[in-house]
């Protein structure tokens, strides 16, 4: 199963982690150098919820990011399935 939220439709996704050597020179070094920038992924926040939709008087079950677990406690379970085209 992807990694991809039901509602918001977040992926993962790629960026760069940066790698630096030395001591900092508030610590008495020389500063800290850039050595090398390696290629890493970040993920979303991805919960699977059985979500209550009292418009069918059922659960759903949904793959969801956090963030979209707060847009359905504020707008409510039918409309932001409804936004999403999910129902």
């Amino acid at each position: 199963m992807a990694r991809i939220c039901s509602i918001r439709g977040t992926r993962v996704r790629s960026g760069g982690k940066i790698h630096r050597s030395g001591l900092a020179k508030k610590k008495g070094g020389i500063g800290r150098h850039v050595t090398k920038v390696v290629k890493r992924k970040f993920s979303p926040n991805l919960q699977t919820k059985r979500i209550w939709v009292p418009e069918f008087g059922q659960f759903l079950r949904l793959k969801l990011s956090c963030r979209a677990l707060k847009t359905i406690n504020k707008n409510g379970a039918y409309v932001t399935l409804k936004k999403a085209g999910l129902v």
